[in-house]
């Protein structure tokens, strides 16, 4: 749901977005069409701070090169996606020290009872049962820690991280009940809906990078060819018309991709595919997804071989993120009773 939201502070500055993701692999289709090329619009009307939560990753085990790894990357496809560091703030999370210290007052501030209520926490320790480790538990304590740092007016939040919003909101609100005014409550930010993007291969589940079949699976790096040749084994059904009904889930979920790269609304999209056959509908759509993705997988390239260049600008996130955050968390430490050093 679309959810207007003010761009500028009373005093005229813009107002802060903030938001994370964690470094586990190339962006799917379904990330880039439903949040990420949001992020890259969102630059022109407010103040944008992007990082990489590698902190966040700990919870899971990576072999520490393949970390490392994922982490350069990751940071290199913001880039190439559109996220300009001359105009928001992008940055790894562990090159800002104060995220760890946050994250441990957070903790503090933090009850026992409502963070064993998230849901997250029980999802994934039923997933990786042979590592629940405390981390995991105070995951959104650290996720708190984030957001409060920056002072962020709004927080991007997808269907399964409203809860952790939610947890800030009382976090924060109860550290400025107990020590004085400090925090701004952050709100939750639905851009205008991006497309839900289902799986190519059953299109009742979500597009997922963890996905064990990989024609299901759309990665913003993949060549031209594996593009075409994935949307032309996509599930659809026997009928053989292109039109958006709830039934036709394999045909719909085209659509939608269609239309979100394309911008034809779907009664466009049936006008345009009348009396013809899936297969050309297929690779109209595969020719479109491909010829979207391609400056982003170029320019990823271009980054990618310029190993100076990012860590040039990982080191300019870091110093002007360390900035932002220091100043709050020299409040923090000071209404808990820290000495400052």
């Amino acid at each position: 749901m679309e959810q207007e939201k003010s761009s500028k502070s009373s005093n005229g500055a813009k107002k802060i977005i903030l938001s994370g993701i964690q470094p586990t692999g190339t962006f799917t289709l379904g990330n880039y069409l439903g949040a990420v090329r949001n992020w890259q619009k969102m630059q022109e009307a407010y103040a944008c701070y992007y990082f990489i939560a590698d902190l966040h990753s700990l919870t899971v085990h990576i072999e520490p090169a393949k970390r490392r790894a994922q982490t350069r990357e990751a940071f290199a496809l913001l880039l190439a996606c559109g996220i300009d560091t001359e105009r928001s703030l992008v940055f790894v999370q562990s090159h800002n020290r104060c995220h760890a210290e946050m994250g441990w007052i957070m903790d503090c501030c933090s009850p026992f009872g409502e963070l064993s209520r998230m849901t997250q926490f029980k999802d994934k320790s039923e997933k990786h049962p042979d590592n629940i480790n405390a981390g995991l538990f105070t995951y959104p304590a650290l996720m708190a820690g984030d957001i409060l740092l920056y002072q962020a007016d709004y927080v991007p939040v997808g269907e399964d991280q409203t809860q952790h919003l939610e947890f800030t909101r009382d976090v924060a609100t109860r550290f400025n009940h107990t020590y004085g005014e400090t925090f701004k409550l952050p709100e939750g930010y639905f851009p205008k809906a991006g497309a839900r993007v289902m799986s190519l291969q059953d299109p009742t589940s979500k597009m997922s990078k963890s996905d064990e079949n990989p024609k299901a699976t759309i990665s913003i790096l993949d060549e031209e060819k594996a593009i075409l040749k994935k949307f032309k084994s996509a599930v659809t059904d026997s009928e053989a018309c292109v039109c958006f009904r709830a039934d036709k889930p394999g045909v719909s979920n085209l659509m939608t991709i269609y239309s979100a790269v394309t911008g034809k609304t779907m009664e466009t999209i049936e006008t345009e595919f009348a009396g013809k056959g899936y297969g050309d509908f297929k690779a109209a759509v595969g020719e479109a997804v491909a010829e979207e993705l391609r400056p982003i997988r170029e320019n990823y390239a271009r980054l990618m071989d310029d190993r100076a260049y990012l860590e040039a600008e990982m080191k300019k996130g870091a110093e002007r993120a360390e900035c932002i955050a220091r100043r709050t968390l020299a409040k923090v430490k000071k209404r808990v009773g820290l000495l400052l050093d």
